[in-house]
């Protein structure tokens, strides 16, 4: 499996994209903004993006889900309990001063549990509300994707609508660490780390 990192928009969000390279069926994790890098690396492994996998619905993670659908012709997915977050996008653009755009429609909806082919990568879905009620992580083999869940030394915040620190603690403590202590963690927004550091390090929980 190829991971690509790309990070955009005012609060330089990670995006990822996951590409099986065997049969180059791909996944976008998160969908920001619609960087022409995105565009040239699909096209150089020859990827063929078949999902956007939203983390959650925060406006900062899905502000480009439109015009990356529309360009990787693919299909979003998200938890159902985001669709409000996800529908009042402008309430929150508005509150940072960024332009307003068009809610998005969904073509696919996850929960706890499900199991999203692309190739030959099986990707796991993970409720992990707190941040958000709707917040998913995908794991991947080794590899876990976070989004605004768990940072390195950090939590996603809480003070936003649909915020709940105690569920947030809960879904890291009672599902996230008791992942192996060797896989990786790929956030929404700084660097990665590991299951294992945070487990020793974070200071937060």
């Amino acid at each position: 499996m190829i991971i690509k990192q790309f990070i955009a928009g005012p609060i330089e969000n990670n995006m990822y994209l996951l590409v099986d390279e065997k049969t180059k069926q791909a996944v976008l994790i998160d969908a920001t903004a619609l960087v022409p890098e995105i565009l040239d690396t699909v096209k150089e492994l020859g990827a063929d993006v078949k999902y956007i996998l939203l983390t959650h619905g925060h406006f900062d993670h899905i502000m480009g889900l439109n015009d990356l659908k529309e360009a990787l012709n693919a299909q979003a997915v998200i938890n159902k309990n985001d669709l409000t977050l996800s529908d009042k996008i402008n309430e929150f653009t508005r509150m940072f001063n960024m332009p307003e755009t068009t809610p998005s429609v969904y073509e696919k909806f996850v929960d706890d549990g499900d199991v999203i082919q692309a190739g030959d990568m099986k990707i796991e879905v993970i409720s992990t509300p707190g941040h958000t009620e709707g917040g998913v992580c995908y794991l991947v083999d080794d590899n876990l994707f976070s989004g605004d869940t768990l940072f390195r030394d950090s939590v996603g915040r809480t003070d936003l609508w649909g915020g709940n620190f105690e569920k947030l603690s809960d879904s890291i403590k009672n599902k996230l660490f008791k992942l192996d202590d060797n896989i990786k963690v790929f956030p929404g927004h700084g660097p990665m780390t590991t299951i294992g550091y945070e487990k020793k390090h974070n200071e937060i929980l």
